[in-house]
């Protein structure tokens, strides 16, 4: 998501530049400055369009949950609809979302915000929050018919202009993460987030509790640093390959370590040479759906 947002300011100056005389401007790259001007301008008109993602249908019932009632929904949903690699069944969950739906009709009604007394703290309102972030990014899939990829166009559509309600406030998940979740400090949410996209933590199949939160992100941060996928060590070029993650949010992890390196070797059992050349791998915007993980 934050690639999106770098490519469009780089995209901005760039133009800036080439306007004001920084850049030759003629023959190709007069046509490319007209390109991207008009992109610029398309994108400038988009985000003036959002989609509001409809609240789903709530009952008595749904709104009288606590907050451990409404964890255990969400765990019933993930125990049922993801395996054991973090994949998804959005075909059964296309078939029946009821569960979900609950899950996501709690979310628009309640956060720490609308009733703080339900988030007496900062693990509380941590570990709602996740599960609130990806409980409506699996929502927003199903509704938005379980596309193939949430790459291209369809990242700034999905994470840009569909909103969702929490708490009675409409929000995108854009927004949801950088304005409401990264401020509280917490840099391994980046390993517990989940946009239901390939390239995302494994999504585990039980909800984050305030009581279990720090071992459940520790355990999240081990089990992603220790994929393959995500650090990759090239002993012969003398590089380490990591997740687009931690270019994504670089300063989030710089806050608690001197590097990158010493960041991941907190949760590696073999350490990562320190004077290896870091290198970030490319993200797979794929739809996590178990089906077209068997057939790949």
């Amino acid at each position: 998501m934050i690639g999106l947002y770098y490519s469009n300011a780089t995209i901005h100056r760039r133009v800036l530049l080439q306007t004001h005389g920084a850049y030759p401007v003629e023959g190709p790259a007069r046509r490319l400055m007209s390109f991207l001007s008009v992109a610029s301008m398309a994108l400038g008109l988009l985000s003036l369009i959002s989609t509001a993602t409809p609240v789903p249908a709530s009952d008595a019932a749904t709104g009288a949950l606590s907050v451990g009632e409404w964890e255990a929904l969400w765990t019933k949903v993930l125990a049922r609809n993801v395996d054991d690699n973090g994949r998804i069944a959005f075909d059964a969950l296309s078939r029946d979302h009821a569960d979900l739906d609950r899950v996501v009709a709690f979310v628009a009604a309640v956060d720490p915000v609308s009733q703080p007394q339900r988030f007496p703290d900062r693990q509380s309102r941590l570990a709602f929050y996740i599960n609130a972030y990806n409980a409506l990014a699996m929502f927003g899939v199903v509704q938005a018919g379980v596309p193939e990829s949430l790459g291209g166009l369809t990242k700034f559509t999905f994470f840009y202009l569909r909103t969702f309600t929490v708490g009675g406030k409409s929000i995108s998940l854009y927004k949801f993460e950088n304005d409401v979740i990264r401020p509280l400090g917490e840099e391994r949410v980046h390993f517990a987030l989940n946009c239901m996209v390939v390239s995302c933590p494994r999504l585990p199949r039980v909800a984050f509790s305030a009581p279990a939160l720090d071992g459940q992100l520790d355990t999240a941060a081990r089990t992603f640093i220790g994929e393959n996928r995500n650090v990759w060590i090239d002993h012969a070029k003398r590089e380490v390959s990591l997740s687009a993650i931690f270019d994504f949010y670089t300063q989030d992890f710089l806050a608690h370590a001197p590097g990158l390196i010493a960041y991941v070797n907190r949760y590696r059992p073999a350490p990562v040479p320190s004077d290896l050349k870091v290198r970030f791998l490319g993200y797979d915007w794929t739809v996590n759906h178990r089906k077209w993980s068997f057939a790949r």
